[in-house]
Parts: C-alpha cells; structure tokens; sequence
C-alpha cells in the first residue's frame, strides 16, 4: 500500500452492519474482524462500536509516524480508555491527558529505565526458580499461569516492595481475583466491553469486583501511609523511588496518585508480560530448531539473571522481538482523539475521531514482513525495523513506560528456565489467540510438561 498527496474529506470505508454487532465482534473475535476488514476495505478502514465514536484502524507506518510524530499537539487519548477508569482510578497515566499525564510520565519513567532497574534481574531469576521448582515431573501445567505467577511476584516485590508478611499475603490474593474478573474469558471481558452488565447489586460479578478494588486500595493506602509515617521511601522498590520522586515544581505525587499508579502498573505490567512469555515458551518449544539455536547461545553465560549478558545475545533478543510480532498483547495503540481537524495520511478527520494505530495488523504487513504468520526470529537479525514497523510497547507519548523492564523479564525468564529444565509443547494443534480483557493471550494457556513426563 502507498500513501497519494490526495486529501479527501470523506471518512474510511466502514462494515455496513450495526455499531452492536460490531462491538460484539470486537469483544470475542477482535482479530478475525481486522483481518477481514482489513481484506475488504485496505487501509485505513473504520468500525463504530458505539454510535457517535467511530475509530479509525491504520497498519501503514508512514501514516502512525504521522500521528504519533504529532502526538500532543493534535490529540488527546487519555480520556478515550474510560472503561479502564473502574481498574486503574482516575488519575493513572492511562486515562490523563496534557500536563497531568506529562507530569506522571516524567515521574514514572526515570524508575524503569537505566542503572536502576539491574538489580531487579536478581529478583525475577530467584522468583522464577522458585515457581518453576513447584512444577510435578509427573503432572503437565499450564505455561500461562505459571508465567502468571512469576510476574504478580515480581510486580510485588520490584514495584510493590512487598516481599513478604501480612500484607504481602493479604494483597496478592485479592489481586488475582481481581485480574481474573477483568480477564479470561469473553464473558468477563464483557464486564469493560459492556457497561449493562456493570450493575451494582449484592453478588454480582460487577459489586465483586468493586469490593475487591476497595480492599485492594486500602491495603496500598496502608502500605503508602506506613512508609510515610516511618519515612521509608528510600529502598529500591519503584514505589519507594516514586514516593520521593518530585515534579519540575517539587512537588511529589500525592496519595491517591501513587495508588492509581501501582495499580496501572500491576495492570500493564504483569498479564503482558505473562502473556508474552507464555507465547515465547510456545513458539521455542513449536520449533525444535529454534529451541537447540536459543540453547547453544545460552551456554555463553553462566548467570542468567545479569541482564547486561543476556543483551549480547542477538538470537535470545530476536525470539523475544518475533514472538512480541506475531501475537502483540496490545492489538492497537491507545486511540488517538483529534482535538480539531486533522489532515492525517489521505484523509481529512474532523474533531472527536479516534484514530488506533493497529499493532497486530502492522506486524502482519506482507511488505514489512514477507510470511507473517510464520514464526521467523531470523528477520530481526537480518534486518533493523523502524518504530513505526515494530511497535509492540505502542509508541508516541503513550509508550510503555516498562518497556525496557518486560524485555529484560522476558529474557531472564527464558533463560534461567531453558538453562535449568527440558520441556515439551503438549499442545497437538496450533494454538489461536483468544480476548483476554482488554489484551490477546494463548487459548487455553499453553499446556506443557517436564521432558521425562
């Protein structure tokens, strides 16, 4: 596909059916209804789940670079994730915008980006040995959640600071059943897709839910109050790094700031991550060649968990990169809203648009990459992909603060599990891509088993 200098003022083609069928097909089979569309209409082609709020689904990377390249001068996007709202509060960088979701970038980011983040790399490989040791010789288990558990524990310890104790106990179950009622199966990812089924009535899954963030809220707030009280905001924890974080202004995040902001951070950072891996596990695991290449690489290192070692294998980085391709978590960037007119690509977009580079659909370009639906780490060595090509952590302003973090995760839990054990895929057929809230994972979450099962 190529870009024209024509301009017309006429909107994207669009499915000639209701805005409910539409969002029904979004919420249970996202990525067949983009692959089709996509074949019908080319790109860029328009959906409209509720009347009024059309988006726009674009995969050309000149056109993404247009739009994020204008990012905060043109758009809004933050109060465009509204159905996160009941997740992450009101004032997590996820649903801001302007000077508020700048100011939180700026005090987020520093924590997970440069010196500060290699002594997690310890963390994450004692954490996997410590899950992967309960794993039964005689007893497959599903990779997901395995993954699952070794991310909530990482988050709760390299984020939360939350090691062990009482707290450390009465937190983690709580915020297992909250992902699982936001996550799973379509029917509970209705819960956001759908607001009729967020009624507030004893027993409903709705109610459970909001009890279950209240608790989960109280118990941050304490951990919050503890520290402040015993002015313990110096440890190497990224809340503690947040607590004594200031702005330009100096002035530190408040309270319900800081809460908001762990629990986004639990929320993007720990069911991606799970998920990435879990897909990794497969595809290694798929492709015998691709596991003996990964295997002959890592016995170039003795530690796994040193992540500056592990960033000179250009094999393990690629099997990272293709598996975050193939089946991106996020299928789309969060929407960008036109604050007025926009000339974007070749149209013309009036204000209140939202416009969603489409990752999944970007990654499957033939022009980009010849053989999409094959797993093929060797076009990350052969190649270097612009960030408007490859964009797995989305891009602009609205970037994945974590990013850096989830890739050194992704490779030491690789690493330390590929050095340790040998596996075997159980899974006798292709394993499909399924909703999972608002993310896509592995159906059935992936089943394996040690090797002498």
């Amino acid at each position: 596909m190529t870009i024209t200098n024509s301009v017309t003022q006429q909107l994207p083609p669009t499915p000639q059916t209701s805005n409910f069928r539409q969002l029904i097909q979004w919420t249970a089979d996202p990525l067949n209804l983009l692959e089709k569309s996509a074949q019908t209409f080319g790109d860029p082609f328009m959906l409209e789940f509720r009347k009024g709020r059309p988006f726009v689904f674009i995969s050309h990377p000149e056109t993404i670079q247009e739009i994020l390249t204008n990012d905060r001068a043109n758009f809004d996007s933050g109060r465009g994730n509204y159905i996160l709202i009941p997740i992450v509060g009101e004032t997590s960088m996820l649903v801001t915008d302007g000077e508020d979701h700048n100011r939180q970038r700026k005090l987020i980011y520093p924590p997970f980006h440069g010196e500060k983040i290699r002594h997690y790399g310890e963390i994450i490989a004692e954490t996997t040995q410590q899950v992967t040791q309960t794993w039964d010789a005689n007893k497959p288990f599903t990779m997901r959640s395995s993954m699952q558990d070794i991310t909530l524990e990482v988050i709760m310890q390299a984020v939360f600071g939350i090691s062990d104790g009482k707290r450390h106990q009465e937190l983690k179950a709580p915020l297992v059943k909250l992902l699982e009622l936001t996550g799973g199966s379509v029917l509970r990812s209705s819960l956001l897709f759908f607001p009729i089924f967020q009624q507030d009535f004893p027993g409903s899954p709705w109610r459970n839910f909001l009890n279950r963030q209240q608790g989960i809220n109280k118990l941050l707030q304490g951990e919050i109050e503890e520290r402040r009280n015993n002015q313990q905001t110096t440890g190497n924890d990224i809340l503690s790094l947040l607590m004594s974080a200031e702005d330009e202004d100096g002035n530190p995040m408040s309270d319900t700031e800081l809460g908001d902001q762990l629990i986004t951070l639990l929320f993007a950072g720990h069911e991606t991550t799970a998920t990435a891996l879990a897909w990794a596990f497969y595809w290694i695991h798929k492709f015998p060649e691709v596991r003996e290449k990964l295997l002959a690489e890592l016995e170039t290192i003795s530690d796994s968990s040193d992540i500056k070692a592990l960033n000179q294998l250009p094999y393990l980085d690629a099997v990272c990169k293709e598996t975050l391709r193939i089946y991106p978590v996020a299928i789309i960037t969060f929407p960008r809203i036109t604050k007025s007119v926009v000339t974007v690509g070749n149209y013309e977009y009036p204000p209140e648009m939202f416009l969603a580079p489409c990752i999944y659909l970007l990654h499957h370009r033939e022009d980009i990459y010849p053989n999409p639906n094959q797993f093929q780490p060797e076009r990350f060595l052969e190649k270097e992909f612009s960030p408007y090509e490859f964009m797995p952590f989305g891009g602009g302003i609205r970037r994945c603060v974590g990013d850096v973090f989830a890739m050194m995760e992704m490779k030491i839990v690789i690493a330390t599990i590929l050095k340790q054990y040998s596996l075997k895929l159980l899974e006798k057929r292709a394993v499909k891509p399924v909703r999972r809230g608002v993310t896509i994972a592995p159906k059935g979450g992936i089943k394996m088993a040690l090797e002498n099962y």
